[in-house]
């Protein structure tokens, strides 16, 4: 009954490691970018703070991806429920906001571009969309 319209579990993942890859070097390409494109036609200040948001946005989603494989791997061990997450998942937050706040103190760089930059991974990811949307069906990556 099956017509082979389905994907199979190894192209699948293939696809989403492919994916995957691409939203990390989309949002490197989008950062550069912006932190170049800013500079040259905002100020050195506004390109700086795009490139400082990328910086820790790459931080933001690292970190997130580490205390999430440790979760995983401590509920998988122990079969219970990982002790203290939230503080972990609040906390990374408030140390963002600690670095957004001495920055935004110290005047180092452009807020607005800064939350540009921090922003980079939703930008990738929409790009991401996109490529998906008009590379069809029949190309990968």
């Amino acid at each position: 009954m099956s017509d082979g319209l389905e994907p199979s579990a190894p192209e699948a993942a293939s696809i989403k490691l492919l994916s995957h890859g691409r939203i990390l070097k989309l949002m490197a390409a989008v950062g550069l970018a912006g932190g170049i494109l800013g500079a040259a036609l905002v100020s050195v200040n506004f390109g700086a703070g795009v490139a400082v948001g990328t910086v820790l946005a790459f931080a933001n989603y690292y970190w997130l991806k580490y205390s999430l494989r440790k979760a995983f791997e401590q509920a998988a061990e122990t079969g219970s429920r990982p002790r203290l997450l939230w503080l972990k998942y609040i906390g990374r937050y408030l140390v963002l906001a600690a670095v957004v706040a001495v920055l935004y103190a110290a005047n180092a760089v452009s807020i607005v571009g800064l939350i540009l930059g921090m922003g980079s991974f939703g930008f990738a990811v929409v790009l991401e969309g996109i490529f998906r949307i008009f590379s069809g069906p029949s190309r990968e990556g």
